[in-house]
């Protein structure tokens, strides 16, 4: 899994989105001005301005960032066109992976979204229906040339992977006992057993 940069190799706008998380994670979003965010990422307001025009915009960047990530895994791990519970392995993984990875970032977007405008609502919806859609149609496959199990709709199997996922950042800690690859792996045998013919 891939570490991020220490802070002096980051970029200013990764810097600021830094900030913003670990300041929306103690205050919330409300609670947090502009000014705060600036002294806490060490730059001018200008910068801040320059790469975002509002806390909005730091609000949808924090999940922008982390979903753009997690569609281009899924793309790629379904392109490689590889047996069907190999793919949803992977799928499964890689997005445990990410998401405990980004962990707080993925807290204080699903505690802070409601705030975002419509249009950005939208787009955020917009980006999990098309994971859910491209998801369930590899199970979808798989249960109509008999690899899985169609005891479970294909939906129902994957909203159950995905709400697993969700839940992480109310309970999962990186300094815990398991490490995200132990987790993946975990949670990619369960949603496996569920769908074994």
């Amino acid at each position: 899994m891939a570490r991020k940069p220490s802070p002096e190799r980051r970029s200013t706008p990764e810097r600021i989105v830094d900030a913003a998380v670990r300041l929306f994670a103690a205050k919330g979003f409300d609670a947090t001005t502009v000014q705060e965010v600036v002294e806490a990422a060490s730059v001018t307001k200008g910068a801040l301005y320059h790469y975002f025009g509002s806390k909005d915009d730091l609000l949808y960047e924090i999940y922008r960032a982390l979903i753009e990530r997690q569609m281009a895994d899924l793309d790629r791990i379904v392109a490689a066109g590889e047996d069907a519970t190999t793919t949803v392995r992977r799928i499964v993984v890689s997005l445990v992976e990410t998401t405990a990875e980004s962990v707080d970032e993925t807290a204080v977007f699903v505690r802070e979204m409601h705030k975002l405008g419509a249009d950005r609502m939208a787009s955020f919806r917009a980006e999990r229906r098309r994971y859910h859609e491209t998801f369930r149609a590899v199970v979808e496959k798989a249960q109509a040339d008999g690899t899985f199990s169609s005891r479970v709709p294909a939906d129902t199997a994957v909203l159950i992977a995905l709400g697993v996922v969700n839940q992480l950042p109310t309970w999962y800690r990186p300094d815990g006992p398991k490490s995200p690859d132990r987790l993946a792996t975990e949670i990619a045998d369960f949603v496996l057993a569920g769908l074994r013919p």
